[in-house]
Parts: C-alpha cells; structure tokens; sequence
C-alpha cells in the first residue's frame, strides 16, 4: 500500500510522526506520506521536524516515509510561494487541501494549486471542474481518490473528471488517527465504490503511486508480502 496524504500532532493528527510511521509499517504500507497542515507561519517547523523523523523511520524500517505539507486554507494567491518554501526546506512531497464540498474553502484553490510547479497532489478536489483537471493532467498534478469521510464523497465525480480529461489519480487515507489507516481490503472497496474498473484499479493503486514516487525523485518501491 502507499499513501501519499495522513497527519500527525504536528497539525490536527493524534500520533507523533515516528509513531504513524511505525503503525503504517506494521499495516502493510511500502510508503507514506507525513503530510501536515501547514500555512505561512508554521511551514518551517512542520518540514524540518518531519525531515528528521522521516529520515530515521526510512532509514531504520523497511518503509519509505516522505517529509511533506498539506496546505490548507492558504489564500489561493499565496499557494505557490508556500508549495516552493516547502519543498526548498526539505520538503519531498507537497499536496494542497482541495475545494471539499464540507468545508469552506476559497474558490479558486483547486485551480491555483494545479498551477503551481511546486505541487504533487490535489487531495480530496471535490466538484472539480473537467478544465481543472485537464490543467492537473498536463502539469502532472495527481488527483486524490479519498478515504476520508465527507471527503469521499464526491469519488465517483473526480474519478470522472480524471478519466475525460485524462488526470492521473492515487488513492490517500488522510489518516489524522491509527484506525483512518489503509488496509488492502479497504483500498478495493474504495477503487470499486468509486466506479473504477479493474484496469482503472490497478492504475489508482499501484501503477499510479509507482509513477509518483518516481516524479517525486524516489526508486521503484515494489509490493511485499512481508510483515514486520
């Protein structure tokens, strides 16, 4: 499993970063994601403490555990300049809180974060627009398939914007406590709930993250049957 979106008590999770690495490990998971929420004021703190603590879980365990940010509720203006901040402090991956449709979130975020060179993934778009999601297929930008409550809610519409406008899509828990974690039987139930057949499946939950890892600058991390 791989997972590009969870939080720890650095923003609003519950688990300090070495810990969510340690239970995603012992879950199955190749790779993660430590993704906090972060705007202008703390994106310093988030990234170096999470660099550190990435770097000791990679290094000790058979995981892959990336240093990243998820901004949130940043001004859409100032979405780039926070994305490029992030990852010139170390940041490995960066993802930008999308235009949910349970949450305030200014319009025009979706469209300023597929625009920013600096940006991986647009979690949970909500109703994204077909032009958006054409912008985040040419600037590979990958749109997040929600394990979230409320936020999986429009799956089955981004799954459809993805598909016509030919936007690459990976599935995320936005895990904030040690139960929001992915298990393989929860990832299925999700791909098949989202309307994805089987050849769209194996894209969003395995080619997809391959394909991902290799943008972000990473090696292949291939699927294992092994437990810790």
């Amino acid at each position: 499993m791989y997972d590009f979106h969870t939080h720890t008590f650095l923003s609003d999770g519950v688990l300090s970063p070495i810990e969510l690495i340690r239970r995603a490990l012992v879950r199955g998971y190749r790779a993660i994601g430590v993704t906090d929420h972060v705007g202008t004021g703390n994106v310093e703190y988030v990234v170096k403490t999470l660099v550190v603590d990435c770097a000791n879980g990679t290094n000790r365990w058979d995981i892959l555990a990336m240093p990243g940010v998820e901004i949130t509720h940043v001004p859409k203006d100032d979405i780039d300049l926070v994305a490029r901040t992030a990852k010139e402090l170390g940041a490995k991956l960066v993802t930008v809180h999308g235009e949910t449709i349970v949450e305030p979130v200014e319009p025009g975020t979706n469209e300023a974060a597929v625009r920013s060179a600096f940006v991986d993934v647009l979690a949970h778009p909500g109703l994204i627009s077909y032009e958006v999601a054409r912008l985040a297929a040419e600037n590979g930008v990958y749109l997040e398939i929600s394990a979230r409550k409320g936020h999986s809610l429009a799956n089955g519409h981004v799954v459809n914007m993805a598909r016509q406008a030919g936007a690459a899509t990976v599935l995320d828990s936005d895990a904030h406590e040690p139960d929001d974690l992915l298990t393989l039987d929860l990832i299925d139930k999700i791909a098949e709930g989202a309307g994805l057949n089987k050849e769209e499946a194996h894209a969003l939950l395995k080619t997809n993250p391959q394909n991902l890892l290799a943008k972000l600058g990473f090696g292949p991390v291939p699927a294992s049957d092994s437990r810790p």
